[in-house]
Formats: structure tokens, C-alpha cells, sequence
């Protein structure tokens, strides 16, 4: 059984070091996560896509204790492990292009903070109905 994304248009995974894909706007120069038809910012039809940063700083975050609604399709009742969500800022310093909020391999608030350095992994998400893994990405701590 091989293992597949969640959803392959999102990043350039099963690369070693995959990356987000997202798209900027040749308009207004916004940049978006995942990748549109048109700029969110300005409506432009001009979105060319950009492979985001791997790295990037906590924003935001939170521990989610319970399993999501619809259409959540990883583990629930007795199965189901709290994980970490966070907001991410992509990009370091002057480099910084977008935030983007997703799974963190971290679900211990006390070992979170803001400004944390992070970095884009993949990670088993759950198990579809032929045994083959499912993958998406998340952050971890650097």
C-alpha cells in the first residue's frame, strides 16, 4: 500500500523536501494559499503559481480535543488524538509572504509560543477505505 496526499494540488509532496503551492496575483501582487483562478484582494485573472516557503513563525495556535465536523474523515471516538492547529507566517523576516493555518505535530500548548520557528512536514492524517495511508501536511517545531 502506497501512501497518497489528502490533496495532491496543494504541494509538490512525495518530494523529499515538498512545499506548499500556492499562486500571487500579476496584478496586485498578492499572494494565496491554496492556489485560486482569481486574486481574492483585486479579482484579477492573472495568478501565476509560487512555490511557498518551508519555513516560517507560530502566529496562532490551539489544541483541537475533538474530532471535527464533516468533512473531517480522520480518526474519531476512542481513536481520535487531539492535535495541535496553528497559524502560520511563511517566510522569514523580510521574506515573510503569507499565513497559512494547518495541522502542528505539536498538541502541547506549553511547548508552543509565539514566534516559534516551524517548518512544513507531511504526516500520516488517517487510512482510506482500501488501507492505503492518507498524508497532509503540518507544521513541526525547528
Amino acid at each position: 500500500m502506497a501512501p497518497k496526499a489528502l490533496a495532491p494540488e496543494i504541494s509538490t509532496w512525495p518530494e523529499e523536501n515538498p512545499q506548499l503551492i500556492g499562486c500571487r496575483c500579476g496584478d496586485c501582487g498578492a499572494t494565496v494559499f491554496p492556489a485560486q483562478d482569481h486574486c481574492p484582494r483585486c479579482s484579477g485573472p492573472n495568478m501565476g503559481e509560487v512555490l511557498l516557503p518551508r519555513r516560517g513563525t507560530v502566529i496562532a495556535w490551539t489544541t483541537q480535543g475533538f474530532p471535527p465536523g464533516a468533512p473531517y474523515v480522520g480518526p474519531t471516538g476512542k481513536d481520535f488524538v487531539p492535535f495541535g492547529m496553528g497559524l502560520v507566517q511563511l517566510g522569514l523576516g523580510d521574506e515573510a509572504v503569507i499565513r497559512v493555518e494547518g495541522r502542528l505535530t505539536e498538541n502541547d500548548p506549553a511547548k508552543l509560543e509565539f514566534g516559534q520557528e516551524v517548518e512544513l512536514t507531511m504526516i500520516p492524517f488517517a487510512t482510506d477505505t482500501n488501507g492505503d495511508e492518507i498524508i497532509t501536511f503540518a507544521f513541526k517545531p525547528v
